[in-house]
């Protein structure tokens, strides 16, 4: 595993992940981009500062931010209730420089769950207890920070994206990525879904981690609906990681 560059920690690598996708520039349908970075600086640094210092066993990868996640709180899968009442973050959060009037953010005030970050972190709850002993072992991080949306107000995930777009956003990202595991220095990098699987794959070649992939918690997935923290467990087992 290679040394982690100075610049401090993960608020850095965030910080350069935020400079390097703010002058990126995406065409229609995108229509409005929120960059979570930005607008929820505050509760993003906290959870860093908070839960992101020293190795880790596990790091999970998702895609973006969801509407009603990271979008609202800063926190990858960031559920409003789960981020303020089991992961203790709670800070205030600004709005995106041009904002769908569909999807408004509205910080811890947000009235509406998010079904991944409910799963997510509701199975974190439910299998360690604690955030002290889920996040001795694991991280949760989102590859892309960015979150798109097309004029209707329908989300637009980045692998829908135009290949000069996407290959931009990607540089940026897979940096970032790869900047993390070089921080964290995880024996194993898992992608929540298959997308966040296949960046894994190809933004860390050549480091010294094991990769790997679990079901993705959307409620757009039938599998994950049928019972996704058996699903999550099964998967982080065949891949030698056994959730205690």
């Amino acid at each position: 595993m290679k040394t982690a560059r100075r610049g401090g920690g993960l608020v850095g690598i965030a910080r350069r992940l935020r400079a390097d996708v703010a002058g990126l520039e995406f065409a229609p349908p995108v229509a409005y981009v929120y960059d979570p970075l930005e607008y929820a600086w505050a509760p993003h640094r906290l959870y860093l500062e908070r839960y992101g210092e020293g190795r880790r066993e596990v790091l999970l990868v998702g895609m973006n931010p969801g509407p009603f996640g990271m979008a609202q709180t800063g926190v990858p899968f960031g559920d409003v209730a789960l981020v303020r009442d089991w992961l203790g973050i709670e800070a205030p959060v600004g709005r995106p420089a041009r904002e769908h009037p569909k999807r408004p953010v509205l910080g811890f005030a947000c009235p509406r769950g998010e079904v991944s970050g409910q799963r997510l972190w509701g199975w974190a709850r439910a299998r360690f207890g604690t955030p002290q002993r889920f996040f001795a072992r694991f991280f949760v991080a989102n590859y892309c920070p960015l979150a798109f949306m097309e004029a209707s107000g329908r989300n637009r995930t980045p692998d829908k994206l135009p290949r000069a777009e996407r290959e931009a956003l990607f540089a940026a990202c897979d940096r970032a990525l790869r900047a993390t595991v070089e921080r964290l220095q995880p024996r194993y990098a898992v992608g929540i879904g298959a997308f966040a699987a296949q960046r894994a794959r190809d933004a860390l070649a050549g480091l010294e981690v094991k990769l790997g992939s679990v079901p993705h918690p959307s409620p757009a997935s039938p599998a994950a609906n049928r019972g996704w923290a058996a699903a999550m467990e099964r998967a982080l087992g065949s891949f030698g990681i056994a959730p205690r």
